[in-house]
Parts: structure tokens; sequence; C-alpha cells
């Protein structure tokens, strides 16, 4: 993506060249104004839109952009408002991960494939809450206590807000967090409630 100053709006919508990638995508729904640049406060409204309270979306909203603001920011300057640049949010790849975005952010469907083949032991099309706490492991690289704590709190909250009325997270949902539907889908049903 262009920076913020050399994009164009229309519609609401970020219009320039550039492709998005699928880890873009994922992130876009936090991009309340569509400029690039993700602000906590943005977070926040998009947290809330999914249906998360005033004290898990504030959290949420510090919690990621003070780990995410300087991997995706230019330069070697931080900023004191942390914004997230969704173009450089590959910089931003954790280790310990499923390996699911490349380090491009693009999706790899070979690596999500893997996630039910090795883990979906109930069932082959969703996932257990055991499940999930099992495949973190085999995941886990060696002294990666970052990777190891941002894949924990990655699936166990995928899990939270995607598991079905079984208990179980599906194939399906993982996909669409994957491909940046999740968010949305989520908001419209949190909408029509």
């Amino acid at each position: 993506m262009a920076s913020s100053t050399s994009c164009s709006q229309a519609d609401g919508i970020i219009a320039n060249n550039h492709e998005f990638t699928p880890l873009e995508k994922h992130v876009m729904f936090f991009d309340i104004n569509n400029d690039g640049i993700i602000y906590p406060s943005e977070t926040y409204k998009a947290f809330r839109k999914i249906g998360r309270g005033i004290f898990r979306s504030m959290f949420s909203a510090v919690l990621i952009h003070f780990n995410l603001s300087h991997k995706t920011r230019p330069g070697k300057w931080p900023s004191l408002f942390f914004p997230i640049v969704v173009e450089n949010i590959k910089y931003a790849i954790h280790g310990s991960d499923s390996g699911a975005y490349d380090s491009e952010g693009r999706f790899v469907p070979e690596k999500f494939e893997e996630i039910f083949k090795k883990h979906a032991n109930e069932n082959a099309d969703s996932l257990t809450y055991n499940e999930v706490k099992e495949m973190l492991k085999p995941n886990r690289k060696p002294k990666d206590y970052y990777g190891w704590a941002n894949a924990f709190v990655d699936w166990h909250s995928l899990y939270d807000l995607g598991k079905n009325k079984n208990e179980k997270l599906t194939k399906e949902t993982v996909k669409a967090l994957y491909d940046g539907s999740l968010f949305e889908q989520i908001a419209k049903e949190h909408a029509s409630k």
C-alpha cells in the first residue's frame, strides 16, 4: 500500500494500485477510517463493533498497539500515538505460529490444511478447545517466549470469539479469520442483535 498521503479514498475504501495481502485484509477491519494507519482508538471501536466489552476493548487496543506499532512503523523513531501501518503488518508476524501466513503476509493453504489434518481429532472440520491448546505446543520455537505468548493469545481469542454453539472452532471460521472476513461477519451479527 502506498503511504496514507498518496492514497485516495473512494466511497470510504482505500483506492490505489496495491493488491492487499490476506494479512493486510485481516487487519483492515480495524482501520475504521480506511487511511492505511490504525490507531488505538480505531482498534477500540472495532472491538466494540464485534461485541467486546469496554474494558476488554481498551485492554486489547493498548496491548496490540504496544506490541505491533514499532514493528510496522517506517524509520527508527517510535510514535507516542502507537499507530499500526497496514502495509507493514507483515513485519509484525510473530514466531511460533501456524505458518498459515508467509513472511509477506500471503496465505499458505497447505499450512492452513495442516492445522486440521494434524490437530482436528474429534471432527476433521473443527477444533475443540483442547485441540487448540495442543496445536500450540508443536508450533513453539525454542526460546521464542514472545511468539509463544502471541500464539496463545491469538488462538485463545479466536476460539473465544469464533466458537460455535457446540464449543467448536470450525474450519470455515478459521479460514474467515485468515482471509479477513471474520470480523465483518461478527460485526454484522452483533449489529443485528
